[in-house]
């Protein structure tokens, strides 16, 4: 669905963003992109939907070379949501920034209601239909950005840094509702600094540094991985370093995830209460 080829990036200061980027997500993946600030993240995302262009190699989304054509014409199969809501808001109301696209794509006037009313259930906000976006607090914001590109049902869906500003509850509906865009074979690309969201999450993990992939892999494998964690400056989940000191009473070091941590420790009060 997404395909890098040794990808290089320069911004017009001068600054070198990407350096030989070359990876590969299929349909239905779900993908968080992880590392420190200046990493190249965000740079290496917005290839994704030809908000960038690549300085050299190529960016192919869909099969499409992403210099060939328009961001409009991405727009459609690749939802893009930023880290700063601000900068994609714009409507009067939360209904009018939901229903903007899908009224620009041509969705029929019934459909485009559809939609909108589901949005708005889904991240909670139907208490703010007819409220002015920039009346709303950050993390609200953040969820009619979301809410406006959802609304579409886009092939490809790129979250940066979707829990910031979000509550525990409101994190929780996320991670719900990737979990069940992965059985609709959508692909699903964050870019994150919650370790604690991706290891409830357990996706494949892309770690960069410098503007270069360093690590591609499982999230178990990456976030149990200390040398990979401190090259990257990430802090390991809590559940992983609790069980890392659990690892001599022969507990798995490899746990990450609350659910996984919940099962382990029922079956072994179990054992013990027998």
């Amino acid at each position: 669905m997404i395909e890098t080829k040794d990808v290089w990036f320069t911004y017009p200061s001068g600054t070198e963003a990407l350096r030989g980027v070359t990876v590969t997500i299929k349909e239905g993946e779900f993908v968080a992109i992880m590392g420190q600030n200046g990493a190249g993240k965000t740079t290496l995302v917005k290839h994704f939907n030809g908000l960038l262009k690549p300085t050299k190699g190529h960016v192919l989304v869909d099969k499409t070379d992403v210099t060939k054509v328009t961001v409009a014409t991405l727009a459609k199969s690749v939802g893009f949501v930023f880290q700063n809501p601000d900068h994609q808001l714009f409507s009067e109301t939360v209904e009018e920034e939901i229903s903007f696209g899908l009224k620009n794509f041509g969705f029929a006037e019934n459909v485009t209601e559809k939609r909108v009313t589901w949005a708005l259930n889904l991240l909670g906000l139907t208490q703010y239909r007819k409220t002015s976006p920039f009346m709303l607090s950050g993390g609200e914001r953040k969820r009619v950005a979301l809410a406006s590109v959802l609304a579409w049902d886009p092939k490809i869906l790129i979250l940066d840094e979707p829990t910031i500003g979000q509550d525990y509850q409101q994190k929780e509906k996320l991670r719900q509702f990737i979990m069940q865009m992965e059985t609709q074979k959508k692909t699903v690309v964050i870019v994150t600094h919650d370790v604690e969201f991706v290891a409830e999450c357990n996706p494949r993990i892309l770690l960069m540094r410098e503007g270069k992939i360093v690590a591609d892999g499982e999230a178990k494998k990456i976030l149990t991985n200390s040398d990979l964690l401190t090259m990257a400056s990430i802090v390991p989940p809590q559940v992983a370093q609790i069980f890392l000191e659990l690892a001599d009473l022969g507990f798995p070091r490899n746990v990450i995830d609350v659910y996984e941590a919940r099962e382990i420790l029922f079956k072994r009060l179990g054992k013990a209460t027998r």
